[in-house]
């Protein structure tokens, strides 16, 4: 049996250039429900409703459309558990797992530049009259 090799175009690693590929992933899992079902998941297992509880605000056909997602691109493990009625858990796979070390990075820096960030929106809206918002 011959196993076929695929070769990449370099241009699909850009995340720069609209029609790649990396940019599609990454638009994927560089949005705000995304970043923080994988915030939520860190090391552990948890159901739809558990996730849906702790990342609050998300609606339920978001939560589904995410996960999908990011099942789709290998970053979210679903498991369907054959009982009665079914019970679907969803842990973060390797590359979730990696991804979550940039995530929590990010989370820090919020923490870290909130203060700063808050007085540079205020001086911004200030000196625009608030026309930006």
């Amino acid at each position: 049996m011959e196993t076929e090799q695929v070769t990449r175009a370099p241009d699909d690693a850009d995340v720069t250039r609209a029609d790649s590929l990396a940019r599609e992933i990454f638009s994927g899992v560089a949005n705000k429900w995304a970043l923080l079902i994988i915030n939520v998941l860190g090391e552990r297992t948890l159901r739809f409703t558990e996730l849906r509880t702790e990342v609050e605000g998300i609606s339920h056909k978001m939560l589904t459309q995410n996960l999908r997602a990011l099942e789709r691109d290998g970053v979210v493990h679903r498991t369907v558990h054959p009982t009665v009625p079914p019970r679907v858990d969803y842990r973060l796979t390797e590359a979730g797992r990696a991804l979550r070390d940039t995530v929590s990075g990010m989370c820090a820096w919020t923490r870290r530049y909130l203060d700063h960030i808050e007085a540079a929106r205020r001086c911004f809206d200030a000196k625009d009259g608030g026309a930006a918002r």
